[in-house]
């Protein structure tokens, strides 16, 4: 395991698999709650990348799996998270890097696609009409109600079904609790400039998934981005065989 330690002093683990320097690098980032194991290496989408002769950096993102997991909110927020990926590639040290995010890993992806011209291709996945159309009271309600789900001292007695379910969720893989509610609060409420993306884009959801439900709005809101529909909801559509051969066939190209 690698450690980066990022501009505000937070320490980002992150892995490296394969050693062909070919083609432009590949930066995976997950979703809220998992590491990159769980949410890439398991799934086989970095096996598939690296058969594909692809170098592939996979950060843990900061309160996630090896990286630090400070307890302020401050230290978290989708832009703060965007300037980790965007100290990785320079850590990286090429011009060009493919760049892909799953649910909470594609909001950061997209910040960081419209902000840096590094990024070759894009690939977003497990995000739908919700990005786009929720209002940022909505987005702040959603995220304090989630932090106290999070800070619950029994998940059996918080009444939102779906903070519940991330609760459970949390409660499963062992994150830190204070950790995800301090992201929660930093939860971002700026409508996304994803008109400012000129990066070739590909949006990946699951036909099932109802965290990602209408992915053809975020597909539209992005200049010239590609939709792919894949089987299973949030976590299953990782495992569609769909899913990394269209990542991989998305990325290949040049």
């Amino acid at each position: 395991m690698n450690r980066l330690v990022s501009s505000d002093g937070v320490a980002i683990a992150y892995q490296v698999f394969g050693n062909d320097r070919s083609r432009p690098p590949v930066v995976l980032q997950h979703g809220y709650i998992l590491d990159a194991a769980r949410n890439w290496v398991k799934p086989g989408i970095v096996q598939a990348l690296v058969a594909a002769g692809r170098r592939v950096f996979a950060p843990d993102a900061r309160g996630h799996g090896a990286s630090d997991k400070p307890h302020d909110s401050e230290r978290y927020g989708e832009a703060r998270m965007a300037d980790d990926l965007r100290e990785l590639f320079d850590l990286i040290g090429e011009d060009r890097i493919d760049l892909a995010g799953y649910s909470m890993g594609a909001s950061v992806a997209l910040l960081t696609a419209a902000r840096d011209h590094r990024v070759r291709r894009l690939v977003v996945g497990g995000v739908g009409a919700a990005l786009i159309e929720a209002t940022p009271h909505a987005r702040l309600l959603a995220g304090k109600a989630l932090a106290a789900g999070m800070l619950a001292p029994d998940a059996r007695f918080i009444g939102n079904p779906g903070v519940a379910a991330f609760r459970a969720f949390a409660d499963h893989y062992g994150a830190d609790h204070k950790a995800m509610a301090a992201h929660a609060r930093a939860v971002e409420t700026a409508a996304l400039p994803l008109q400012r993306i000129r990066a070739p884009t590909l949006v990946l959801a699951g036909r099932h998934d109802p965290l990602a439900a209408r992915p053809q709005v975020v597909a539209a809101a992005i200049p010239g981005a590609q939709l792919t529909l894949v089987g299973g909801d949030h976590m299953s559509a990782l495992r569609d065989h769909r899913f990394a051969a269209s990542l991989v066939d998305f990325l290949a190209a040049a």
